[in-house]
């Protein structure tokens, strides 16, 4: 959670007329994660640039891990971890192309920003 409070803080309040778009897909995977535990439609990441999605089978995660990305702990299922995708990106059988990926989002915050600055110009 502390990755979406940087998130919030660093990228969109400081780039708040900026054309992006946040998919935030949250599952639980600690006993912390529970969605009854947390405002996770919002608490963290306030901005109406911000969709939210709750994904209790965690498909998503599974999806991207079956798509070859390993970033994190788990090789079964990806999470605590960003995409990033530019105005080009055709989102068909599978997002492409991609312009930077990471994990943890708190561990690797500075390379989502850096990636990002020049998509906002």
């Amino acid at each position: 959670m502390a990755g979406a409070r940087r998130v919030q803080r660093e990228i969109l309040a400081k780039n708040p007329a900026a054309n992006l778009h946040v998919y935030v897909v949250w599952f639980s995977m600690l006993p912390t994660d529970a969605k009854s535990r947390w405002n996770w439609t919002g608490g963290l990441l306030h901005d109406q640039r911000v969709t939210h999605f709750w994904d209790e089978q965690k498909l998503v995660g599974r999806w991207l891990a079956a798509q070859g990305y390993s970033e994190n702990r788990d090789d079964e299922i990806i999470w605590d971890a960003f995409f990033l995708y530019g105005p080009d990106a055709k989102w068909d059988a599978k997002p492409e192309p991609l312009v930077r990926s990471g994990s943890t989002v708190v561990e690797e915050a500075d390379e989502l920003e850096s990636a990002l600055v020049p998509l906002l110009k």
